[in-house]
């Protein structure tokens, strides 16, 4: 078991390993290109707007289970994205042309710096300024079932965006 100061190596390897296959799967076998490609972007939009599940960390906080510095940031981003992707489902039936505009694109990397600031602060933070903590831990994260969210969840949801943006970019040629 690393120390509690210790970088949280376990969860970084739940992170990369899956989006590294990703993109190897999406580089290198034409058939998970082609399947990434030609994913159903109704679906892959609708699917973020589970994120509105992002306010169970402010449940957490509101608790003490998780601090706030990580619970706010990572909560409301979580629920900014859930809450607007029928929206953005909305603008994409009315509008096919939708998914290849700048506005589709823009929502899809709010949605993966979401998730980028949630994971470094909950990673960086307590190795580098504990105090900002105060009292509370980022250590329920660790354990189940709270890993499945930055072991199963975050990757997937990234993968999601990564989809949307690539079939964006091959529909904007």
């Amino acid at each position: 078991m690393a120390a509690p100061e210790a970088p949280p190596l376990a969860l970084l390897v739940g992170l990369v390993a899956p989006l590294s296959l990703f993109f190897l799967g999406y580089r290198m076998i034409p058939a998970v290109r082609e399947f990434v490609l030609s994913a159903d972007l109704r679906v892959v939009v609708g699917l973020q707007a589970w994120r509105w599940a992002g306010f169970g960390f402010l449940s957490l906080y509101t608790y003490k289970v998780l601090p706030g510095i990580f619970a706010w940031p990572a909560g409301l981003g979580d629920m900014a994205i859930g809450v607007t992707a029928p929206l953005v489902l909305a603008t994409m039936l009315r509008r096919p042309d939708f998914a290849a505009s700048k506005s589709f694109v823009a929502w899809n990397l709010s949605g993966i710096l979401d998730l980028a600031v949630a994971v470094s602060i909950g990673a960086v933070v307590p190795r580098f300024a504990p105090n900002l903590f105060a009292g509370a831990s980022p250590g329920p994260m660790t354990h189940l079932p709270l890993i499945l969210i930055p072991a199963f969840l975050v990757p997937t949801f990234l993968m999601l965006h990564l989809t949307a943006l690539l079939q964006a970019r091959r529909l904007s040629r």
